[in-house]
């Protein structure tokens, strides 16, 4: 067992290796090829004049374009860098290293093949104009990182207007994984979905979407309280009302949660609720421990923000919470995108849905939830481990299905299928990776 001071320790490696190692390789993806070139003779077929073959065919039929290219696998990680993590509005050079990181995890856990697109415009207008245009070259779109309120309607109308599936990782793929968690958690400390009293810490572009997933699950937001940086929402808070235009999706939580009508800060709103979903500023001690104390019994505590949890999970431990769940990979219980994106964009890639919808997220967080449960769930076990990489077919099993069900796949494909075919994509990435290592293609770090 770990002393506090060894567990703070262990918390704060992984960025002064980020430090040593990210300047050592100088990126974290690079372009490579998957044909074979035999001799210089091939690049008549690869490119000119024999490519000139393919591009006729697929003027004639664009959907051709799906087969001769890797559109049907390369997904635009796109952001403007305003808000990145728990640093803020940093830029988009700023914002490139996580961008790049988000390709990697792509790549390794999916097997599809990621492109950081870093955009220095912070126009609403302009971001989606350009992702519009980029659409030939792309299977679909991974927005990240785009402060709140433009992302909602950056989202909306890209969703509405753009032939290929158009995702916003900090509001579905957050939501996804957050109730996948929930849902085991739940089954943890024996408690109903639909009669737990959940304190959402945080009304950004994360938590609201969390919410919305989480209530179309089956909680009752009338049990349920908001808390953004001026206190709980309420009716009466015509702060908002004064921008419902803009702050659309807060104004009519406002309405929907809060039945008591309570007021006051993080404090009060945690008083003798069951869950604290925590999307908010970095901590620690964002949430402190006498208000933890203060939560029903056997409380469940997810504290999400990144880098730094809202408060170290030890604390909230002390303070009385039975689950206590982070973003980050080095505590137990680890409730982050990567177990969600790679395997949903996966299953959404192989069918060719045409969006991805609540409901695919839904039946993503529900696959992930039942393999977590079928090895056994414990208050430090409610998810799958990154490394159990079985999570990322079963959930593109989970998305593909949903999604011809929902009539929005143009692709058909069995369940039986879809699992040995992303099974096969995903373990050549990871095998290749290795592969790489073992002969000196990836450089051993100093």
């Amino acid at each position: 067992m770990l002393t506090k001071e060894e567990l703070l320790a262990k918390a704060k490696k992984p960025a002064a290796d980020a430090m040593r190692l990210h300047p050592f390789y100088r990126g974290k993806v690079e372009t490579a090829l998957k044909c074979r070139v035999r001799d210089f003779n091939d690049f008549a077929i690869w490119y000119t004049p024999g490519v000139a073959a393919p591009c006729r065919a697929i003027q004639a039929d664009p959907e051709l374009v799906y087969q001769h290219t890797n559109k049907w696998n390369t997904v635009a990680v796109i952001s403007d860098g305003t808000r990145v993590l728990g640093l803020g509005d940093i830029g988009p050079k700023a914002g490139l290293p996580v961008m790049e990181g988000k390709a990697l995890l792509y790549k390794y856990l999916g097997g599809v093949d990621g492109v950081a697109v870093m955009l220095d415009t912070k126009d609403p207008d302009e971001i989606i104009k350009t992702v519009k245009i980029l659409q030939p070259g792309f299977g679909g779109v991974n927005l990240e990182d785009i402060s709140q309120p433009k992302c909602f309607r950056i989202l909306d109308t890209l969703r509405a207007e753009c032939e290929i599936p158009i995702w916003h990782d900090d509001q579905q793929g957050t939501a996804t994984v957050t109730l996948g968690g929930l849902i085991n958690a739940l089954k943890v400390v024996r408690k109903k979905i639909n009669e737990v009293k959940i304190a959402f810490i945080g009304s950004g572009a994360s938590n609201v979407a969390i919410s919305r997933l989480i209530f179309a699950y089956g909680a009752n937001p009338a049990l349920c309280t908001m808390v953004d940086s001026k206190g709980i929402l309420h009716k009466a808070r015509t702060d908002i009302e004064l921008r419902k235009a803009e702050f659309v999706d807060k104004w009519k939580l406002c309405h929907i949660t809060n039945e008591e009508q309570r007021t006051g800060g993080i404090a009060e709103a945690l008083r003798g609720v069951d869950v604290c979903i925590a999307l908010s500023t970095p901590g620690p001690d964002v949430l402190k421990k006498e208000w933890i104390a203060t939560m029903a019994k056997d409380a469940i505590v997810f504290a999400c923000a990144n880098p730094i949890p809202e408060m170290w999970p030890w604390d909230a431990k002390e303070a009385g919470a039975v689950v206590v769940a982070t973003g980050r990979s080095d505590f137990p219980n680890q409730v982050n995108n990567s177990l969600g994106f790679p395997g949903i964009f996966r299953g959404t890639l192989d069918v060719r849905a045409k969006t991805i919808t609540d409901e695919m997220c839904i039946a993503a967080a529900l696959a992930m939830a039942e393999m977590a449960e079928e090895k056994g769930l414990s208050p430090d076990y409610i998810m799958p481990l990154m490394d159990e990489w079985e999570v990322f077919p079963r959930e593109a099993v989970a998305v593909a299905m949903k999604a011809q069900e929902q009539g929005l796949a143009r692709l058909t494909l069995t369940a039986e299928e879809e699992f040995k075919y992303a099974s096969n994509i995903i373990k050549r990435s990871r095998d290749l990776t290795q592969a790489m290592m073992k002969d000196g293609f990836i450089a051993e770090s100093e």
